[in-house]
């Protein structure tokens, strides 16, 4: 589970890039009753807020990039960490700089092209909320490679993880944080991709209490349904969506823990 503790290795921040950030806003005011706080001679970069707590942000897209969403990992050094990407086979896409006396940043691929970034907290030790509706729940990973995925992230983070076979013949992996209960303390996946054409990447998952309702919504907004609400044993009700800019993020209404 993702907490606001947020130790090394876990999700902590997540950004959207948009080549419109006002509709990309109003889109996700509209699925999930956020709003926009566009932050002062940042481009256009602003946070998305739930209830006044910051539960993800948008900024400018790069030119030619798709439009797609990021996850930051907590990390105890952006710049050892970016000499351990080059090391393992990744590459650094934006090298190690500091954001406003926040904390420092930077932003990678692996080896397979999944992007993702590291955060090393400053003033900012990352999102306000997290697990709980509307805000991120779990950070999965879809990848063509799951052997060499895992191994080149456990050099970074040192993240354990535990097989799953959610469906007859799925190869699941559940990760944790190296540190506390691997139960307790876990926060997403690594899973094949489900096409040779799919590109590796991570996803967020938001949670959701009636995932059809929040489909419904973002459907009538100008989002496109990737994978239709669908109940899976052992986990709970998902969904997958795109924006109207196509960056894919997903719902999940788990099922109650059993007595």
């Amino acid at each position: 589970m993702i907490t606001t503790d947020f130790p090394i290795g876990s999700p902590c921040w997540i950004d959207l890039g948009s080549p419109d950030i006002p509709a990309s806003a109003a889109f996700y005011g509209k699925v999930f009753g956020w709003t926009f706080q566009e932050l002062p001679d940042a481009m256009g970069y602003g946070f998305l807020q739930s209830d006044g707590k910051t539960v993800g942000a948008i900024g400018p897209l790069d030119e030619g990039a798709p439009s797609t969403w990021t996850t930051y990992f907590r990390g105890a050094d952006a710049d050892a960490t970016a000499n351990a990407v080059r090391q393992a086979g990744g590459t650094v896409s934006v090298e190690p700089m500091d954001v406003m006396g926040e904390g420092r940043l930077a932003q990678f691929a692996d080896p397979q092209g999944a992007r993702f970034a590291v955060w090393e907290a400053g003033r900012t030790k990352g999102l306000d909320a997290v697990s709980q509706e509307g805000a991120l729940v779990w950070a999965e990973l879809h990848t063509s490679d799951q052997d060499g995925a895992y191994a080149f992230y456990r050099q970074l983070f040192g993240w354990r993880v535990e097989d799953f076979e959610p469906s007859p013949g799925m190869n699941y992996r559940v990760l944790s944080t190296v540190e506390g209960d691997p139960r307790s303390n876990a926060f997403g996946g690594i899973a094949p991709t489900m096409s040779p054409e799919q590109p590796s990447a991570w996803t967020p998952y938001f949670a959701a209490e009636d995932v059809d309702a929040v489909v419904a919504r973002a459907t009538a907004a100008g989002g496109s349904v990737l994978m239709p609400a669908s109940d899976v044993e052992k986990v709970g009700r998902l969904a997958w969506l795109a924006d109207p800019n196509g960056a894919p993020f997903a719902l999940i209404h788990g099922e109650p823990q059993e007595s």
